[in-house]
């Protein structure tokens, strides 16, 4: 196999992977977008709509949408932003962050599950890649911020 279709396949198995796991959020009633926004504002805690455009590679229209359904869910509020009045930050409600919790752990268990469908010594490889893909992550991340 080439360095480019090692690199291919690697995308795609991350690529797959992420599109599995975000479908745990449409059991939910989310979108995986949406899923995503909450799950940063209620980790991150209140955020500027800037930041938090930034931080999930969207557009203020998209962001916007994404912003509305998740307040109108009750899933976060809009607080005026202390530091510029002129702009609002937005914060997980109680309901927001034990919704965010929920489908954390649907991830994890569905994790779990699968890790104990395939062969031991496949699972062990996974787990003790793990420190290498977060350098991956961390270092694509560094790309774009």
């Amino acid at each position: 196999m080439s360095d480019t279709e090692t690199l291919n396949q690697l995308r795609g198995v991350i690529s797959r992977l992420a599109r599995e796991l975000n479908a745990t959020a449409t059991h939910e009633g989310l979108t995986p977008t949406q899923a995503s926004v909450l799950g940063l504002i209620a980790f991150r805690g209140p955020l500027g709509l800037t930041e938090l455009a930034q931080l999930e590679g969207l557009n203020p229209t998209m962001l916007s949408r994404v912003i509305g359904k998740l307040t109108e869910l009750e899933l976060i509020q809009r607080d005026p932003n202390p530091d510029d009045l002129r702009a609002i930050r937005v914060a997980a409600t109680d309901a927001g962050r034990q919704l965010h919790e929920r489908i954390k752990l649907l991830r994890t268990e569905a994790i779990a599950e699968c890790l104990g469908k395939i062969p031991e010594q496949s699972a062990q490889t996974i787990i003790d890649a793990l420190p290498a893909l977060d350098e991956l992550a961390q270092a694509l991340r560094a790309t774009h911020s």
